[in-house]
């Protein structure tokens, strides 16, 4: 879906514009007759707008869409009788702007230069994803969602709309996620950036789509990886893995299958994501302000906008990436702000993937809170 019109750009919320902007989305299930049935969903950092089914061309996007995407990332929790049934609902998932699975992003050609943007992309605050996803809504004709879901940075998108857009939500269910950015995720932020822009193929952000980066991102990948699955999970998954040798290493051999494992993971990535893109959105959660980006002074004013709203916050127990304290803080902002709040403990031992791996923890208390309310 095209989000401009000519001499109409989409202006950004640090200031840039683009002339030329598309959001890639899918959608699953029908939408009713009066268009209440609507839910969004919000991806996290690397995901796609491929939520559910089996997918194994999207147009434009080419060898990037690896078997690895083929099948939707929530492709457990979306489908008749899932936690989002479809038989209910209509639920939309777009590719983020700035994106590289078919939205307008750093990989993709400007039309005014026939070239890839590469590093004249615009900076992108995460209220553009939101803004740019409302736009979908308002194409879709759909006024008012039944619901905004997102876990991980794709929870802090849920937060920002129910903000910004305070009048067309009723339900906000953030996962795994927080109102800020802690100094830990600033400091493994920092290191994935610092490892993409040190590669010497990354060349400013104009390189060459025929030899990329792999190396920065790959090493960003593993800073990153770790805080996503626990060491319990790793280790077990590590014990399938085959010690092999590595390409990108002389004089270290490899110890250990977690290295394998660790190894592997990273180098799937590189197959499928782009550099720039990934850059893109570390960015934008690096500058994360969700009270400036939602036109307020503090947290607690710009979540009293949010007091209609019912939320459905979920905490995983063995989350590194966004410990479960982030999600405590969460909820004393929205009873300061007096919103009815309601937060789960999720316990298992998979990290902060769990919301990715284990539907079953967390559908019961989806489809009471959906059906409830619908």
């Amino acid at each position: 879906m095209s989000l401009t019109q000519p001499g109409n750009p989409f202006r950004l919320f640090h200031g840039g514009t683009l002339a030329h902007a598309q959001l890639a989305y899918e959608t699953y299930g029908q939408l009713n007759a009066d268009k209440s049935n609507a839910i969004l969903l919000f991806h996290a950092l690397s995901a796609s707008q491929h939520a559910a089914g089996l997918n194994t061309v999207v147009d434009g996007v080419g060898a990037r869409w690896t078997e690895e995407c083929h099948v939707g990332w929530w492709d457990g929790f979306i489908g008749p009788g899932k936690a989002f049934d479809t038989r209910r609902f209509f639920v939309i998932c777009a590719n983020w702007l700035g994106g590289c699975y078919g939205s307008s992003g750093p990989s993709s050609v400007n039309p005014e230069t026939g070239k890839a943007y590469g590093a004249t992309f615009p900076r992108l605050a995460l209220a553009d994803q939101v803004d740019a996803q409302a736009k979908l809504l308002d194409a879709l004709g759909i006024d008012k969602l039944h619901a905004v879901v997102g876990a991980s940075l794709g929870g802090i998108l849920t937060l920002s709309f129910a903000m910004r857009y305070p009048e067309r939500v009723k339900l906000v269910l953030p996962m795994a996620t927080g109102p800020q950015v802690t100094p830990l995720q600033r400091l493994h932020n920092f290191e994935q950036i610092f490892a993409i822009e040190t590669d010497p193929d990354f060349k400013g952000g104009d390189y060459d789509p025929a030899a990329p980066p792999n190396r920065g991102l790959a090493v960003a990948r593993m800073i990153g990886h770790k805080t996503y699955i626990s060491l319990t999970a790793m280790q077990e998954r590590a014990r399938n893995e085959i010690t092999t040798s590595s390409d990108d290493l002389s004089w270290y051999k490899l110890t250990s299958t977690l290295e394998s494992y660790m190894l592997h993971q990273a180098q799937k990535f590189t197959q499928r994501f782009d550099a720039n893109t990934y850059l893109r959105i570390t960015d934008a959660w690096q500058r994360l302000d969700l009270a400036a980006e939602a036109g307020c002074a503090t947290l607690e004013e710009a979540f009293a906008k949010c007091r209609n709203h019912k939320f459905l916050v979920f905490s995983i127990d063995s989350d590194v990436c966004f410990y479960p304290e982030e999600q405590a803080a969460l909820m004393e902002h929205l009873k300061r702000a007096g919103a009815d709040a309601t937060r789960i403990t999720v316990h298992t031992d998979k990290g902060h993937d769990a919301f990715l791996l284990e539907p079953n923890l967390f559908q019961p208390y989806f489809r009471a809170l959906l059906l409830e309310t619908i």
